[in-house]
């Protein structure tokens, strides 16, 4: 299995880019990924879609070391997915209270997905809005530009919150799946290039296996898009996908 991730400043963005990506394993057998999205309109926003990023990344270690030291127990990924995004709740509610943080400063989606490499199994999380496309099937979660954000959750009950939550995928095949923030959708020509053929970006990212064989792949196909075909994404943009 390969592993692609991407990352890019909006157009129409000059400080920050409010997205982020995470890959990571958890042991030898489970990948963990996540693509977050702050929120433009709440404060340094940047910074919570990356400090998600790095949770993450520290629980997806401890998880790891865990395993290796403790006899595994059998949990579906949807169990285990619970697992890891109640330890991010719980992190994010430990510095929520350190650096006294307003609920403005912790806006940003989040679509987590979590595949198991020795059954084949995975399961895909969208708080907010954002793209995922499982084997070809391509699910658009759109919010009416109004998402669902992390920040608005923390201090509720976890248990029921996450029973509640909808907009979960479980998928028992991998062949070719991607996770995107909504910046995909907002790809527009940005400047005069001498190409005339049109090009679908979403199909492009999705599907396309040009350069298959480079771990760049994503960012290639970004330059692809910008200097051949002139489109950049105006909105910040975090893109992995996984390849069988």
């Amino acid at each position: 299995m390969k592993i692609y991730s991407a990352l890019q400043i909006g157009e129409y963005h000059t400080n920050h880019c409010e997205d982020y990506v995470f890959v990571g394993d958890i042991g030898p057998d489970k990948v963990l990924c996540a693509v977050m999205d702050g929120c433009t309109m709440a404060t340094d926003s940047y910074f919570v879609s990356t400090l998600v990023g790095k949770i993450l990344r520290k629980i997806a270690k401890e998880k790891g070391y865990q395993e290796l030291y403790q006899s595994s127990t059998e949990i579906n990924v949807d169990g285990y997915l619970k697992s890891v995004v109640a330890s991010l709740f719980m992190e994010l509610n430990i510095v929520k209270n350190q650096l006294m943080l307003e609920r403005n400063e912790l806006l940003t989606t989040l679509i987590i997905m979590l595949f198991d490499r020795s059954n084949q199994k995975g399961i895909v999380l969208v708080i907010g809005d954002g793209l995922v496309s499982i084997n070809g099937y391509i699910t658009e979660f759109d919010q009416d530009n109004k998402p669902d954000y992390l920040g608005f959750h923390l201090h509720e009950n976890f248990d029921s919150w996450y029973e509640s939550q909808c907009q979960k995928i479980e998928f028992d095949t991998l062949q070719d799946v991607s996770i995107a923030t909504d910046g995909i959708f907002m790809f527009a020509p940005i400047k005069k290039v001498d190409n005339t053929d049109i090009i679908d970006p979403i199909s492009f990212l999705l599907s396309d296996k040009t350069n298959v064989e480079n771990a760049d792949m994503l960012s290639l196909k970004l330059k692809t898009l910008e200097h051949v075909y002139g489109l950049k994404p105006t909105d910040d943009f975090a893109m992995v996908r996984l390849i069988a």
